[in-house]
């Protein structure tokens, strides 16, 4: 089990050259990915975020690929002005001959094939690739590394909360049978205050076999424990569980409402609130997975 939460970092140098990149991830429902690299490398920007998202299937990351001479100064790419300002013409042309607005701005010049070219005898983009890789990978490694030590934590947690759901859970299914017995109990005492004499048994026997159907919780009490041992299935074999977990804290839920309102009992009512109280912090844990 991974958390969703985490930092890594990883440098590489190599002919005075260093690349840093750094990632750190939040909770988030699905993956998403906010990179930010220097503009000499959107050529291979794609090989970045495929390296990530291979790696990340929940949470939001964020990610820095620094670029830099191994003597602390910033690479410094180069701009083509001449060629910049004859995309400018190119864009003010095409809008005044079609009549659309001219909608370019800098950040699109600069984003123009060969507008932004690396400095005078620097590598290329694909050249560099290898460099950075190294760098991902390690910083990847570490990013992984600290999100499956706070999975630890998440899985002992969410173990502990459903050995008490479990428990509470078999003390509902001992004390269910008592409830038509104490029902039927009930409805001959008070029918026999009322009428001044005893209920016919077979009249009596009918209503307590209604009351008992309409209170059966046996069906939802399996599917609960059927919903425990799917955890233990998700918990051992490890990997992206985030939205399994999260359907079957939802699943937990609409049985546990169910058994409530089913089950006309006193005892039953304390340990559905029990469960609804061990069950939303399950819920609330279960949001930190990835």
């Amino acid at each position: 089990m991974n958390s969703m939460t985490g930092y890594g970092r990883g440098e590489t140098v190599r002919r005075g050259t260093k690349v840093t990149v750094e990632m750190s991830t939040v909770n988030r429902r699905q993956a998403e990915l906010s990179l930010h690299m220097p503009r000499e490398l959107d050529a291979i920007e794609w090989r970045v975020r495929d390296a990530i998202l291979a790696k990340i299937a929940r949470g939001r990351v964020v990610a820095r690929v620094i670029l830099a001479a191994s003597n602390g100064v910033v690479a410094t790419p180069v701009l083509d002005h001449d060629l910049a300002k004859k995309y400018a013409r190119e864009y003010r042309r095409l809008a005044a001959e079609t009549g659309a607005d001219v909608a370019f701005t800098l950040d699109t010049l600069l984003r123009a094939p060969g507008v932004m070219k690396a400095a005078e005898g620097e590598p290329d983009a694909e050249t560099r690739w290898p460099l950075i890789q190294k760098a991902l990978k390690r910083a990847l490694v570490a990013l992984v590394a600290m999100r499956g030590r706070e999975g630890k934590h998440l899985q002992r947690d969410l173990k502990k909360r459903v050995a008490l759901m479990r428990r509470i859970t078999k003390s509902i299914r001992k004390q269910a049978p008592k409830t038509a017995r104490r029902h039927r109990e009930q409805l001959n005492k008070r029918l026999s205050e009322a009428l001044g004499a005893k209920l016919d048994e077979e009249r009596l026997l009918r209503e307590v076999v209604l009351f008992a159907d309409r209170a059966d919780i046996t069906e939802e009490l399996t599917r609960l424990e059927s919903h425990y041992a799917q955890f233990d299935v998700c918990a051992k074999k490890g990997g992206a569980m985030g939205r399994t977990l999260d359907f079957l804290a939802q699943e937990m839920n609409r049985e546990v409402n169910t058994i409530g309102s089913k089950a006309n009992d006193a005892v039953i009512s304390r340990q559905v609130v029990r469960l609804k109280s061990e069950l939303e912090k399950f819920r609330e844990q279960v949001q930190n997975v990835e």
